[in-house]
Protein backbone atom coordinates (compact mmCIF):
# COMPACT_ATOMS: atom_id res chain seq x y z
CA UNK A 1 0.00 0.00 0.00
CA UNK A 2 2.62 2.52 0.43
CA UNK A 3 4.46 1.58 -2.72
CA UNK A 4 1.22 2.00 -4.13
CA UNK A 5 0.69 5.31 -2.45
CA UNK A 6 4.08 6.52 -3.33
CA UNK A 7 3.45 5.50 -6.94
CA UNK A 8 0.26 7.33 -6.97
CA UNK A 9 1.88 10.79 -6.04
CA UNK A 10 4.79 11.06 -8.32
CA UNK A 11 2.73 9.91 -11.01
CA UNK A 12 0.35 13.06 -9.95
CA UNK A 13 3.76 15.17 -9.70
CA UNK A 14 4.59 14.41 -12.88
CA UNK A 15 1.33 14.72 -14.71
CA UNK A 16 1.54 18.31 -12.64
CA UNK A 17 5.43 18.98 -14.30
CA UNK A 18 4.07 17.76 -18.12
CA UNK A 19 0.71 19.91 -17.87
CA UNK A 20 3.61 22.12 -17.22
CA UNK A 21 5.80 22.14 -19.42
CA UNK A 22 2.97 22.02 -21.89
CA UNK A 23 1.95 25.99 -20.74
CA UNK A 24 1.02 27.78 -23.85
CA UNK A 25 3.47 31.20 -23.92
CA UNK A 26 2.79 34.11 -25.70
CA UNK A 27 5.38 36.97 -26.25
CA UNK A 28 3.90 39.96 -26.81
CA UNK A 29 5.88 42.78 -28.71
CA UNK A 30 6.23 46.03 -26.92
CA UNK A 31 7.14 49.67 -27.70
CA UNK A 32 6.51 53.41 -25.84
CA UNK A 33 9.21 52.69 -23.37
CA UNK A 34 9.03 50.73 -20.12
CA UNK A 35 7.55 53.63 -18.36
CA UNK A 36 4.19 53.47 -20.47
CA UNK A 37 0.91 53.14 -19.47
CA UNK A 38 0.00 50.11 -21.92
CA UNK A 39 3.79 48.74 -20.14
CA UNK A 40 3.15 49.05 -16.57
CA UNK A 41 -0.63 49.02 -16.37
CA UNK A 42 -2.59 47.17 -19.61
CA UNK A 43 -0.01 44.14 -20.05
CA UNK A 44 0.90 43.01 -16.65
CA UNK A 45 -3.19 43.10 -15.82
CA UNK A 46 -4.06 41.29 -19.08
CA UNK A 47 -1.60 38.65 -18.68
CA UNK A 48 -2.67 38.34 -14.95
CA UNK A 49 -6.60 38.29 -16.63
CA UNK A 50 -5.26 35.61 -19.28
CA UNK A 51 -3.58 33.43 -16.51
CA UNK A 52 -6.63 33.01 -14.22
CA UNK A 53 -8.99 32.62 -17.24
CA UNK A 54 -6.92 29.51 -18.50
CA UNK A 55 -6.20 28.21 -15.05
CA UNK A 56 -2.64 28.94 -16.07
CA UNK A 57 -1.99 27.00 -19.27
CA UNK A 58 -1.58 30.17 -21.51
CA UNK A 59 0.96 32.74 -19.82
CA UNK A 60 2.37 35.91 -20.88
CA UNK A 61 5.64 37.46 -21.58
CA UNK A 62 6.09 41.06 -22.57
CA UNK A 63 9.62 41.88 -24.92
CA UNK A 64 10.44 45.33 -25.02
CA UNK A 65 12.18 46.72 -28.90
CA UNK A 66 11.54 43.79 -30.92
CA UNK A 67 10.86 45.88 -33.67
CA UNK A 68 9.84 49.86 -34.17
CA UNK A 69 6.34 51.28 -34.09
CA UNK A 70 4.64 50.91 -37.90
CA UNK A 71 6.52 47.19 -37.59
CA UNK A 72 4.57 46.20 -35.30
CA UNK A 73 1.76 44.89 -37.74
CA UNK A 74 4.31 42.95 -39.98
CA UNK A 75 6.38 41.17 -36.95
CA UNK A 76 2.83 39.75 -35.66
CA UNK A 77 1.87 38.50 -39.26
CA UNK A 78 4.89 37.06 -39.81
CA UNK A 79 4.53 35.34 -36.11
CA UNK A 80 8.07 37.14 -34.75
CA UNK A 81 6.09 37.59 -31.47
CA UNK A 82 2.49 36.56 -30.74
CA UNK A 83 0.67 39.77 -29.85
CA UNK A 84 1.45 43.53 -29.94
CA UNK A 85 -0.25 47.13 -30.09
CA UNK A 86 -0.82 49.04 -32.92
CA UNK A 87 -1.60 52.96 -33.57
CA UNK A 88 -2.79 53.55 -36.88
CA UNK A 89 -1.81 56.60 -38.04
CA UNK A 90 1.92 54.89 -38.64
CA UNK A 91 0.74 53.14 -41.04
CA UNK A 92 -0.73 55.61 -43.73
CA UNK A 93 -2.74 54.04 -46.41
CA UNK A 94 -4.00 51.20 -44.61
CA UNK A 95 -5.78 52.16 -42.03
CA UNK A 96 -9.04 54.77 -42.95
CA UNK A 97 -12.22 53.25 -40.80
CA UNK A 98 -10.03 53.89 -37.62
CA UNK A 99 -9.92 57.32 -38.34
CA UNK A 100 -13.87 57.71 -36.67
CA UNK A 101 -12.95 57.70 -33.15
CA UNK A 102 -10.19 59.85 -34.32
CA UNK A 103 -11.92 63.13 -35.16
CA UNK A 104 -12.42 66.11 -33.24
CA UNK A 105 -15.87 66.40 -31.24
CA UNK A 106 -15.35 69.35 -29.40
CA UNK A 107 -16.64 67.22 -26.36
CA UNK A 108 -15.19 65.86 -23.46
CA UNK A 109 -15.60 62.56 -23.06
CA UNK A 110 -13.40 59.68 -20.94
CA UNK A 111 -11.09 57.08 -23.21
CA UNK A 112 -12.48 54.31 -21.22
CA UNK A 113 -16.12 55.08 -22.76
CA UNK A 114 -14.65 56.37 -26.14
CA UNK A 115 -12.89 52.27 -26.28
CA UNK A 116 -15.83 50.50 -25.44
CA UNK A 117 -17.37 52.49 -28.37
CA UNK A 118 -15.12 51.90 -30.24
CA UNK A 119 -15.01 48.38 -30.05
CA UNK A 120 -18.85 47.43 -30.22
CA UNK A 121 -18.34 50.15 -33.54
CA UNK A 122 -15.68 48.06 -34.58
CA UNK A 123 -17.14 44.99 -34.64
CA UNK A 124 -20.48 46.03 -35.71
CA UNK A 125 -19.32 47.84 -38.74
CA UNK A 126 -15.32 47.71 -39.50
CA UNK A 127 -14.39 43.82 -38.76
CA UNK A 128 -14.97 42.59 -42.04
CA UNK A 129 -13.61 45.60 -44.30
CA UNK A 130 -10.14 43.70 -44.25
CA UNK A 131 -8.06 46.59 -42.47
CA UNK A 132 -6.82 44.32 -40.46
CA UNK A 133 -5.54 41.50 -42.76
CA UNK A 134 -3.50 39.02 -41.62
CA UNK A 135 -3.57 39.18 -37.63
CA UNK A 136 -6.52 38.69 -35.49
CA UNK A 137 -8.26 41.63 -33.61
CA UNK A 138 -8.74 41.33 -29.59
CA UNK A 139 -9.32 45.07 -28.61
CA UNK A 140 -9.45 48.33 -30.02
CA UNK A 141 -8.42 51.35 -27.48
CA UNK A 142 -8.41 55.27 -28.11
CA UNK A 143 -6.67 57.87 -26.16
CA UNK A 144 -7.15 60.85 -24.63
CA UNK A 145 -7.43 64.93 -26.28
CA UNK A 146 -4.56 65.40 -29.14
CA UNK A 147 -2.63 68.55 -27.63
CA UNK A 148 -0.21 70.52 -29.26
CA UNK A 149 3.15 70.86 -27.09
CA UNK A 150 5.25 73.73 -28.41
CA UNK A 151 8.47 75.49 -27.89
CA UNK A 152 7.01 78.98 -28.10
CA UNK A 153 3.58 80.38 -26.87
CA UNK A 154 1.09 81.26 -29.12
CA UNK A 155 -1.93 83.52 -29.04
CA UNK A 156 -3.87 82.48 -32.16
CA UNK A 157 -3.79 79.63 -34.68
CA UNK A 158 -2.27 82.16 -36.88
CA UNK A 159 0.84 81.86 -34.85
CA UNK A 160 1.45 77.56 -35.89
CA UNK A 161 1.38 78.68 -39.76
CA UNK A 162 4.77 76.86 -40.95
CA UNK A 163 5.59 75.77 -37.49
CA UNK A 164 8.11 72.04 -37.82
CA UNK A 165 5.23 69.87 -35.90
CA UNK A 166 6.08 66.30 -34.64
CA UNK A 167 2.73 64.42 -36.72
CA UNK A 168 2.12 60.40 -36.63
CA UNK A 169 -0.73 60.25 -39.07
CA UNK A 170 -4.15 59.85 -39.51
CA UNK A 171 -6.18 62.65 -38.55
CA UNK A 172 -3.11 64.29 -36.83
CA UNK A 173 -2.46 64.80 -40.69
CA UNK A 174 -5.47 65.82 -41.79
CA UNK A 175 -5.27 68.89 -38.49
CA UNK A 176 -1.99 69.47 -39.43
CA UNK A 177 -2.93 70.67 -42.94
CA UNK A 178 -5.83 72.45 -41.58
CA UNK A 179 -3.50 74.45 -38.99
CA UNK A 180 -0.99 75.36 -42.27
CA UNK A 181 1.86 73.05 -40.02
CA UNK A 182 4.92 71.86 -41.31
CA UNK A 183 4.34 68.14 -40.31
CA UNK A 184 7.67 65.88 -39.65
CA UNK A 185 6.55 62.61 -39.17
CA UNK A 186 8.41 60.71 -36.50
CA UNK A 187 7.27 58.03 -34.07
CA UNK A 188 6.64 59.14 -30.34
CA UNK A 189 10.23 58.09 -28.70
CA UNK A 190 11.99 59.94 -31.25
CA UNK A 191 10.23 63.14 -30.46
CA UNK A 192 12.26 64.01 -27.16
CA UNK A 193 15.28 64.31 -29.11
CA UNK A 194 14.12 66.07 -32.23
CA UNK A 195 13.12 68.87 -29.62
CA UNK A 196 16.06 68.65 -28.20
CA UNK A 197 18.17 69.44 -31.47
CA UNK A 198 15.62 71.78 -32.52
CA UNK A 199 14.23 69.89 -35.53
CA UNK A 200 11.31 70.35 -34.58
CA UNK A 201 9.14 73.25 -32.79
CA UNK A 202 6.49 71.46 -30.99
CA UNK A 203 4.07 68.41 -31.66
CA UNK A 204 1.45 66.76 -31.83
CA UNK A 205 0.50 63.91 -28.82
CA UNK A 206 -1.68 63.09 -26.04
CA UNK A 207 -1.08 64.81 -22.57
CA UNK A 208 0.41 61.42 -21.44
CA UNK A 209 3.34 62.38 -23.79
CA UNK A 210 4.48 65.02 -21.40
CA UNK A 211 5.82 62.30 -18.84
CA UNK A 212 6.11 59.13 -20.68
CA UNK A 213 7.92 60.69 -23.30
CA UNK A 214 9.47 63.44 -21.06
CA UNK A 215 8.07 66.31 -23.21
CA UNK A 216 7.33 68.32 -20.57
CA UNK A 217 11.01 68.53 -20.30
CA UNK A 218 11.71 70.18 -23.80
CA UNK A 219 8.26 71.66 -25.04
CA UNK A 220 6.94 73.51 -22.21
CA UNK A 221 3.73 75.40 -23.92
CA UNK A 222 1.09 73.20 -23.90
CA UNK A 223 -2.15 74.16 -26.43
CA UNK A 224 -5.28 72.19 -25.46
CA UNK A 225 -8.55 72.42 -27.59
CA UNK A 226 -11.76 71.31 -26.26
CA UNK A 227 -12.05 67.55 -26.17
CA UNK A 228 -8.91 67.52 -28.34
CA UNK A 229 -7.35 68.78 -31.83
CA UNK A 230 -7.91 65.23 -32.29
CA UNK A 231 -7.81 61.66 -30.76
CA UNK A 232 -5.84 58.70 -31.35
CA UNK A 233 -6.86 54.93 -32.71
CA UNK A 234 -4.97 51.73 -31.29
CA UNK A 235 -5.79 48.33 -31.76
CA UNK A 236 -4.10 45.34 -29.65
CA UNK A 237 -3.69 41.78 -32.25
CA UNK A 238 -2.61 38.36 -32.14
CA UNK A 239 -1.70 36.37 -34.90
CA UNK A 240 -3.84 34.06 -36.70
CA UNK A 241 -1.84 30.63 -36.57
CA UNK A 242 -1.35 31.32 -32.75
CA UNK A 243 -4.73 32.05 -32.23
CA UNK A 244 -5.50 28.62 -34.24
CA UNK A 245 -3.57 26.92 -31.98
CA UNK A 246 -5.13 27.24 -28.84
CA UNK A 247 -8.02 25.12 -27.84
CA UNK A 248 -11.52 25.85 -28.27
CA UNK A 249 -11.34 26.14 -23.97
CA UNK A 250 -8.33 28.40 -24.28
CA UNK A 251 -9.87 30.68 -26.97
CA UNK A 252 -13.08 31.00 -25.22
CA UNK A 253 -11.50 31.84 -21.55
CA UNK A 254 -8.77 34.80 -23.71
CA UNK A 255 -12.30 36.09 -25.27
CA UNK A 256 -13.78 36.61 -22.07
CA UNK A 257 -10.52 38.75 -20.88
CA UNK A 258 -10.02 40.35 -24.37
CA UNK A 259 -12.33 41.98 -26.86
CA UNK A 260 -14.19 44.86 -24.79
CA UNK A 261 -13.03 44.49 -21.53
CA UNK A 262 -9.61 44.92 -22.73
CA UNK A 263 -10.57 47.52 -24.86
CA UNK A 264 -12.27 49.33 -21.26
CA UNK A 265 -8.85 48.56 -19.70
CA UNK A 266 -6.96 50.33 -22.89
CA UNK A 267 -9.25 53.54 -22.52
CA UNK A 268 -8.82 53.22 -18.26
CA UNK A 269 -4.84 53.22 -18.70
CA UNK A 270 -5.04 56.56 -21.49
CA UNK A 271 -7.65 58.38 -18.79
CA UNK A 272 -4.77 57.11 -16.01
CA UNK A 273 -1.73 58.47 -17.32
CA UNK A 274 -2.99 61.67 -19.22
CA UNK A 275 -3.98 62.80 -15.36
CA UNK A 276 -0.25 61.85 -14.89
CA UNK A 277 0.99 63.53 -17.60
CA UNK A 278 -0.31 67.13 -16.81
CA UNK A 279 0.61 66.76 -12.74
CA UNK A 280 4.31 65.91 -14.30
CA UNK A 281 4.18 68.97 -16.49
CA UNK A 282 2.72 71.44 -13.55
CA UNK A 283 5.29 70.38 -11.64
CA UNK A 284 7.70 71.98 -14.27
CA UNK A 285 6.12 74.85 -14.45
CA UNK A 286 4.65 74.42 -17.68
CA UNK A 287 2.07 76.64 -19.12
CA UNK A 288 -1.25 75.31 -19.92
CA UNK A 289 -2.16 78.30 -23.00
CA UNK A 290 -6.16 78.74 -23.33
CA UNK A 291 -6.93 80.03 -26.86
CA UNK A 292 -9.34 82.62 -27.00
CA UNK A 293 -13.41 81.30 -27.84
CA UNK A 294 -13.02 82.99 -31.43
CA UNK A 295 -10.54 80.30 -32.06
CA UNK A 296 -11.66 77.60 -31.10
CA UNK A 297 -14.75 78.63 -33.07
CA UNK A 298 -12.18 79.25 -36.24
CA UNK A 299 -10.36 75.16 -35.46
CA UNK A 300 -14.08 74.15 -35.39
CA UNK A 301 -14.72 75.51 -38.72
CA UNK A 302 -11.43 74.20 -40.31
CA UNK A 303 -12.34 70.90 -38.59
CA UNK A 304 -15.89 70.82 -40.19
CA UNK A 305 -15.49 68.68 -43.52
CA UNK A 306 -13.75 66.07 -41.73
CA UNK A 307 -16.72 63.64 -40.65
CA UNK A 308 -18.03 64.05 -43.94
CA UNK A 309 -14.85 63.10 -45.87
CA UNK A 310 -14.30 60.05 -43.63
CA UNK A 311 -17.48 58.64 -44.37
CA UNK A 312 -17.59 59.30 -47.55
CA UNK A 313 -14.43 57.17 -47.37
CA UNK A 314 -15.50 54.58 -45.42
CA UNK A 315 -18.24 54.20 -48.07
CA UNK A 316 -15.45 53.56 -50.59
CA UNK A 317 -14.80 50.29 -48.24
CA UNK A 318 -18.06 49.01 -48.50
CA UNK A 319 -19.40 50.49 -45.16
CA UNK A 320 -22.03 52.52 -44.62
CA UNK A 321 -20.19 55.75 -42.77
CA UNK A 322 -23.39 57.49 -42.15
CA UNK A 323 -24.85 54.70 -39.87
CA UNK A 324 -21.40 53.71 -38.35
CA UNK A 325 -20.77 57.25 -36.87
CA UNK A 326 -24.10 57.94 -35.89
CA UNK A 327 -23.32 54.01 -33.73
CA UNK A 328 -20.16 55.06 -32.18
CA UNK A 329 -21.73 58.22 -30.69
CA UNK A 330 -24.42 56.22 -29.78
CA UNK A 331 -22.43 53.80 -28.15
CA UNK A 332 -20.55 56.50 -26.64
CA UNK A 333 -23.68 57.95 -24.96
CA UNK A 334 -24.47 54.47 -23.28
CA UNK A 335 -21.03 53.37 -22.37
CA UNK A 336 -20.47 56.90 -20.65
CA UNK A 337 -23.41 55.52 -18.61
CA UNK A 338 -22.00 53.06 -16.97
CA UNK A 339 -19.52 52.76 -14.18
CA UNK A 340 -16.01 52.09 -15.48
CA UNK A 341 -12.48 50.23 -14.07
CA UNK A 342 -11.77 51.11 -10.58
CA UNK A 343 -8.02 51.02 -9.60
CA UNK A 344 -8.47 47.80 -7.36
CA UNK A 345 -9.48 45.81 -11.28
CA UNK A 346 -5.98 46.73 -12.42
CA UNK A 347 -2.39 46.21 -11.60
CA UNK A 348 -0.84 50.02 -11.73
CA UNK A 349 2.18 50.46 -9.88
CA UNK A 350 1.83 53.65 -9.57
CA UNK A 351 -1.92 53.57 -7.89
Amino acid sequence: MHKLATLTTLTALSLGVFQASMATELTVSTWAGPNHGVNTIVWPTWASWVEEATEGRVTVNVVHDMGSPNAQMELIADGVADVTWLFHGLMPGRFELTKLPELPTFEEFSSEAASVAYWRTHNEYFADAGEHRGVEVIAVGVHGPGSLFLSQSIDSLDDLRGKRVRIGGGVMSDISSALALTGVALPPASTYEAATQGVIDGAMLTLEGLRSFRLAEVLPYTVQMPGGFYRGSFSLVMNPDTWASLSDEDREAIESVSGEKLSRLFGYMMDVVDVRGIEFAEQRGNTFVELPAEEIERFQQLAADLPGAWKQAAGAKGVDGEAAHAFFFEQLDAAQGVEGLSADEVIDPEA
